[in-house]
């Protein structure tokens, strides 16, 4: 076991220099250099001489702070980028050191790592202490803290320096006012205390869950620690003479044993009172051996020969060898009587069994932990990886590389955010400020009319990170937004907050409903040029009975408009696919197989050039006299002509199960001319992986307008729908819709 260091702030000794204090460092971390180590140790110092009252609380100075982060941290597995970051941190935490500087004089893997720990912070202006859960959840906020702390972290080092930078805090804060360490205190023992417990560093997990107690109970801890009454040397002198006492034994029956030993710390002793409802008198384990064998024959050796040495109590001993426990745990626990009638538990275990319960998938953490209700397959996933990272040190030696490697597969499906007074609140990925506004309240979603993110104003259909502080701006009258249900906008990514969007409107009256879904039904036919169909037809495909029941369904949110559209295209044979990222095999004008026509075998077919058609519109066949059949859209006005002066050449065709890659389309964007205003139209289709063939540009200087004409290939109707839709989001865009055939 790892003994704890003194609960106390290291003492400067005048007589160590800088030299001695960064060699002790490095030679603790098994570095090859301590010339960075004293590179930093020489600016924390100096900085501090010129700015000898620059103190964020009563306690040490910024220099002092970091050496003691720094000595919490050197008997980690860490490295030496680690070491400096743990130096600067107090010194850029209260603004004596800038970031920049940092980045310039050690490197950008430091100054990153100190941005991390900085972002952790964030977690000190949350509510814990709130009198009521947040959002009526059945979990507390600790945990949803605990949640959104692990899922900040992407390098195990920033998670180390967080809590040795913690760990250091809580023991400044003794000289502290009463308000101060209980607000520290209860942080540690919520968020910190349990994140230590998951890594496996029991000896900071005991030392944080110590202090905490200390004072947020001072009585129960005053009772428990007179109650262990034996002054410290006399514990630990009573523990190693039975320590030798135990290892002769073994030893002379030719059992190769590693023994080690602590003393059970106060919260834990409390907690383990709370737990089984029992005074200290019955707890058993308060002082504990831990024997280590080679095989686990000579575990049961071992317990023998304990036993026999020994009296040992009825009902404490535990088998879990024979019968594992779910997790997988292996060991054997007893508690024995020793000398002068003192209770000591006694655990026996192999090598194997002891590496496997510390860091293996049966870790001990996973069933004795503080926060083992909460659930999440991602946070189970970045835990594992801190875990293995921490694990693998030894054989890797690079925590860098590895912690990079292993960051690749971790997948997270949740993210953490904050409310404007430090509430947590937890959103899948991919969530926008709409849907924050509807997770805290529905009338907050319904009266949302804009977000500040970290006090900036972004869009609503901003995607929020991890950490993000969002504040909602409310007008007062809730009127939710139409677009907000259209998918393609990207406004709301849950279907909870859809949901109750929808439920707005069809509180509408359905004349209301009527009007608003006809303008919206029409305002996209116009725009896609869809040209004529039946739309009752249409209304009968989505299991509506007449045209005002799409219009109503369309109004109130029950139905959206690319359902209509894609019913529009279903009905013509369009067979609507996925976006392919693919590059395009042939052009439209090259590919034979995607037409259909009727009561003749293959032939030569083309897209007609004149009109465009694309997946979606009604197409008619003219029969060319060289080139096969030349597809047109059925409202074209070539084809009209065509069909005057030779109807006998008309046939009819269809859109085949096989689609070509691509379709030509013309649309044409109205806006404000401004300056840079072709590059953000280039950008959106670039983004939608839109294939430009031609473009033409026309300005109007007295009005201050432009008109841009665009060739693009669409895979269909709904990709069509989608291009237009960002384009009309681009700042001064008044419109962007499709040019209808001559």
């Amino acid at each position: 076991m790892v003994k704890a260091r003194e609960l106390h702030p290291i003492q400067l000794d005048s007589d160590l220099s800088l030299e001695n204090w960064a060699e002790r460092f490095a030679r603790e971390a098994h570095l090859e250099s301590s010339a960075k180590l004293q590179k930093a140790i020489g600016l924390i110092e100096e900085l501090e001489s010129k700015d000898a009252t620059a103190k964020d609380w009563k306690g040490p100075d910024a220099h002092r702070f970091g050496l003691e982060m720094a000595d919490i941290l050197s008997t980690m597995p860490i490295d030496e980028d680690a070491l400096v970051a743990a130096l600067l941190y107090r010194s850029v935490r209260i603004g004596r050191l800038h970031l920049r500087d940092v980045r310039e004089d050690f490197g950008k893997t430091v100054a990153k790592l100190i941005e991390g720990v900085q972002q952790m912070a964030i977690i000190s202006q949350t509510r814990q202490d709130a009198p009521k859960q947040f959002l009526g959840a059945a979990e507390n906020q600790a945990d949803a803290v605990r949640r959104m702390l692990v899922a900040v972290i992407d390098d195990v080092r920033v998670a180390l320096i967080k809590l040795a930078e913690r760990t250091a805090a809580i023991r400044a804060v003794k000289s502290a006012d009463k308000a101060r360490r209980i607000k520290v205190a209860r942080e540690v023992s919520e968020v910190y205390a349990p994140l230590a417990h998951r890594l496996g560093i029991g000896h900071l997990k005991w030392e944080l869950e110590d202090l905490s107690f200390r004072y947020l109970e001072e009585e129960a801890y005053k009772q428990i620690a007179k109650a262990l009454a034996e002054r410290r040397e006399d514990r630990e002198r009573y523990i190693q003479e039975l320590v030798d006492s135990i290892s002769a034994t073994l030893t002379s029956q030719h059992i190769r044993a590693d023994l080690t030993w602590r003393a059970k710390h106060i919260f834990s002793i409390w907690r383990k009172m709370k737990r089984k409802q029992v005074d200290f008198s019955q707890i058993y384990d308060v002082r504990a051996i831990r024997i280590l064998v080679d095989s686990v024959r000579d575990c049961y050796a071992a317990l023998g020969l304990v036993h026999g040495a020994y009296k040992s109590i009825p009902h404490e001993f535990d088998d879990y060898i024979a019968s594992p426990k779910p997790n997988g745990y292996r060991s054997l626990h007893t508690a024995v009587i020793g000398p002068q009638g003192k209770v000591v538990e006694v655990q026996i275990r192999t090598q194997q069994m002891h590496d496997e319960a510390e860091y293996g998938v049966c870790a001990h953490y996973k069933y004795k932990g503080t926060d083992t209700e909460i659930s999440g397959e991602a946070y189970e996933e970045k835990i594992a990886w801190l875990r293995q990272v921490l694990d693998w040190h030894d054989e890797v030696g690079d925590l860098r590389e590895l912690s990079d490697a292993l960051r690749q597969d971790v997948l997270e499906d949740r993210i953490y955010v904050f409310t404007r007074d430090g509430h947590v609140v937890d959103l899948p990925a991919g969530s926008t400020p709409l849907d924050f506004a509807y997770k805290v309240h529905t009338e907050i979603g319904h009266s949302c009319r804009g977000a500040k993110v970290n006090r900036k104003i972004v869009p609503l259909t901003y995607r929020l990170k991890v950490g993000d502080q969002v504040d909602i701006l409310r007008q007062s009258e809730a009127r939710p937004s139409r677009d907000w249900l259209n998918q393609s906008l990207g406004y709301l990514k849950t279907s909870r907050a859809r949901a109750k969007v929808q439920a707005w409107f069809k509180q509408l009256d359905r004349d209301q409903n009527i009007s608003a879904g006809k303008q919206l039904i029409d305002s996209e036919v116009k725009r896609l040029a869809l040209g004529s169909f039946d739309l009752q037809a249409v209304s009968e495909a989505l299991n509506l009975q007449t045209t005002e029941d799409l219009y109503a369904a369309v109004g109130a949110g029950d139905v959206r408009v690319s359902q209509v559209v894609g019913a529009v295209s279903r009905l013509s044979g369009a067979t609507q696919r996925e976006l392919d990222l693919e590059p395009r095999q042939a052009s439209p004008q090259e590919r034979t197989d995607g037409i259909q026509i009727r009561g003749v075998g293959k032939l030569l077919t083309q897209i007609a050039t004149c009109c465009h058609p694309v997946p979606g519109d009604t197409i008619v066949g003219y029969i060319t006299k060289n080139r096969g059949v030349s597809i047109h859209r059925d409202d074209c006005a070539n084809l009209l002509s065509l069909e005057d002066e030779s109807p006998e050449r008309i046939i009819e065709v269809s859109w085949g199960e096989t689609q070509v890659e691509t379709y030509p389309v013309e649309i044409e964007i109205s806006a404000y001319d401004r300056q840079g205003l072709l590059r953000d139209v280039t950008s959106v289709l670039a983004n939608e992986r839109v294939n430009v063939t031609g473009m033409q540009t026309m300005t109007d200087s007295s009005a201050n307008t432009a008109r841009l004409q665009l060739s693009i290939e669409v895979d269909g109707l709904s990709q069509l729908s989608h291009v237009l839709d960002r384009v009309q989001r681009i700042h001064n865009v008044i419109s962007a819709k499709r040019i209808r055939a001559a």
